[in-house]
């Protein structure tokens, strides 16, 4: 569809189109891993918690359950506000749990994995 839209005295043609959900935004990844709050629990209990700085979607995971990390390596690339962000490990550890997948969307603060 087609409108005429005046912003500060000046007419611009505008055209809009319908999205698949018709609220603008996406249907989640249907290949996200669902993780429960219980899990959750237990994993933060003893660990490290790796967040979301700010909300976004998780563009690549470069860790798995189990795998050794070391201080600034990269864990995951968010993208937000059209920019790539990298989540760095904050110390040397383990990945005790990935909660998160790629293509999931997260809001800040979210737990995206756990480090021992």
């Amino acid at each position: 569809m087609k409108y005429i839209v005046t912003v500060n005295g000046k007419k611009f043609e505008v055209e809009v189109e319908r999205v698949e959900n018709g609220n603008g935004s996406k249907q989640a990844n249907e290949t996200s891993k669902k993780v429960s709050a219980e899990e959750i629990g237990k994993a933060v209990a003893g660990g490290i918690k790796i967040s979301a700085p700010m909300p976004g979607k998780i563009l690549a995971v470069n860790v798995q359950e189990g795998q050794k990390v070391k201080k600034g390596d990269v864990l995951f690339i968010l993208e937000a506000m059209k920019m790539e962000n990298e989540i760095m490990s904050p110390e040397d550890g383990t990945v005790e749990k990935v909660v998160v997948s790629k293509g999931a969307q997260v809001a800040s603060g979210d737990i995206l994995a756990i480090l021992k």
